[in-house]
Formats: structure tokens, sequence, C-alpha cells
């Protein structure tokens, strides 16, 4: 996709802290674009810019085939995935089942049919599970093995392989890029995994200590933005080149730990819950398991200086207080 063509666009999730990032990025690589926000959550514009519109609306089909219609994108990012961090226990699976797989056939359908140029979808690494059987580097075909054993990362897994067959299937009509980036970090950034980092005393497996990869949430947002005109239709796993233990980015995040044997691990996962932070009984294997993903694909179309920030640093930044 040329830069000329890039004359209005829509994120969708704007309200998420790697949306609003992106949505600054783009208005400085391409001033002339108008760019539309919309989210179902409340909307904090953080980004005021005469380029750039919000809008709160609930994610029905009506509501965005007249979107699509009024506006006549040239490209769309779906960054509207609803994580395991967002949600309640109450109600959690249903609602993720219609926001992240009834949702984007939805908006994928208005894609193809409004001619839109090219569309930018957000997944994550954790759709190819932390198994002790996995290789040492996981590239963008191994299989997607993360609902094997935990039914609630059902809806991760089919939403990617909806947009990646919906990819292929239509690549002669329309550019796709599915991302499926490591564990973003930041100060704007409000996942799972760094609500473990910085919560005080959350446990580690005394007898585990697997290796991590953290991408921030500059260099994800940059990787978004270059989506547009540098990335070529496909599967690209986002991650830098370093990768740190998990005790030692809890060092660097001067986090104390709570030691605890693999074993009684789930009991104690429960207890640890709270309204503000919920331990999802998944994270239990990315403590014991690595998931170290091949970033070649993606630094051979975007070069070896794809990331300005090192994982130390990355990790430092991501400090909330």
């Amino acid at each position: 996709m040329k830069e000329s063509d890039i004359k209005s666009v829509l994120i969708i999730g704007i309200a998420g802290g790697l949306a609003k990032i992106t949505a600054g990025l783009l208005l400085k690589s391409f001033p002339h674009a108008k760019i539309i926000g919309v989210d179902s959550r409340p909307i904090n514009p953080v980004i005021r810019h005469d380029n750039i519109e919000y809008r709160q609306m609930r994610y029905t089909r009506g509501n965005f085939e007249k979107l699509f219609r009024d506006k006549e994108f040239d490209a769309v990012f779906h960054l509207g995935r609803m994580s395991h961090a967002d949600t309640s226990p109450i109600g959690t699976m249903e609602q993720r089942l219609d926001l992240n797989l009834m949702g984007t056939r939805r908006i994928l359908d208005l894609c193809l049919k409004f001619a839109i140029k090219k569309v930018v979808i957000l997944s994550t690494y954790h759709v190819y599970g932390a198994l002790s059987d996995n290789p040492v580097f996981i590239n963008e075909d191994h299989p997607l093995r993360a609902s094997i054993k935990y039914p609630e990362l059902r809806d991760v897994v089919e939403m990617d392989q909806i947009a990646t067959n919906w990819m292929w299937k239509n690549q002669k009509d329309i550019e796709t890029i599915v991302l499926r980036p490591c564990t973003i970090v930041g100060p704007q950034i409000k996942n799972t995994m760094t609500r473990y980092l910085v919560t005080p005393y959350a446990p580690v497996c005394a007898d585990f200590n697997p290796m991590f990869q953290f991408i921030h949430e500059y260099d994800m947002a940059s990787i978004l933005r270059d989506s547009l005109t540098k990335l070529s239709t496909g599967i690209y796993n986002a991650a830098t080149d370093e990768c740190i233990s998990l005790k030692a980015a809890k060092e660097i995040l001067n986090r104390p730990t709570t030691p605890i044997p693999s074993f009684v691990l789930s009991s104690t996962a429960k207890l640890i819950s709270t309204s503000f932070w919920r331990f999802p009984r998944y994270l239990i294997d990315y403590l014991k398991f690595a998931c170290i993903i091949d970033n070649g694909l993606l630094k051979s179309q975007l070069g070896q200086d794809a990331f300005r920030y090192k994982t130390r640093e990355a990790l430092l930044l991501s400090k909330l207080d």
C-alpha cells in the first residue's frame, strides 16, 4: 500500500493504550489522513487533533456498516480484541466470544464489501500455547495449540484462525496483516502479563524459570504503523531478539516474588485473584514453559533496526509508580 493511498483510517479499539499510541504515530507519518477511532468502552481522548475523531458505539453490524459507508476507509486496524484482563468472571466467555469471534467476522465481511485496501489485525503469541514440547523458536507456521489444555483461550485461537483463513481466501482482493506479538509492556498497557509483573508478591514457580520476550508499546505501535506500507499480506510474529527469564524480569521491576512449587500453584492462584487483577488459570503454564517466537519474517521486511527499546529499558519504562 502506498503512502498516497492512505487518506482515511479506522482504528477499532481506540480506548486501549496501544491504539492511542498507534493513532499518534499515524497522524505524524500521514498528516493528511483522517482517523476515526471507535470503541464500545468509554474513550479518553488523550490525542486531540483536527484529523482524528472518536466514537463510542456498540459493535453491531448496523453501526459498523453505516460507519464504513459514510467514511470510505482505505485501511482498518482491528485492535479491539477483548482480553482476559478486560472482563469480570461473570459472563466473561460469552462477552469475549461475541466480540472476538462474531465481531471479527462482521468487520472482515464489511472490509471486503466496501473494498478496503488494507486490514491489520492484532492477535497474540498466546495462540501457540505454553507447552513443555515447544521448540526453542516458534515460527508463524507452528500449530496453534493454546486451547488444547485451556478452553478459556478458545476465543483467542479461533479469532486468529478466522482472520488467517479469511486473509488467504481473499488475498487477491485485499491486503491483510495478522500480527502475533510477544508480551507488550509499557505505562499505557494493562494486559494480563503486565499486571502480573507489577503485582507485588505475585507467585512464581519455584521449580521453573521460563524465558520471556517483551516488546515496548512504542515499538509495537511502530510496527502497526509500518504494517500499512512495509509489510505484505501474511502472518508475522512480533518480538525483539532478546529473551529474559521471568525471575530476572521481576527483579528489574523490583517486585518481590513468592516462590511456590508448581503443583500447588493452581490452588494458590484462586486465592490471589482480586477485583484489581485476576490470575487466569492458563497463565500458570506460561510461568512454567517457554513460548519464544521467531521474529525472522518480520525483520526481513522491516529491517534489523525495527526495535528502539532493549528489554531492560522496556521493562523499566513499564513501571507505573
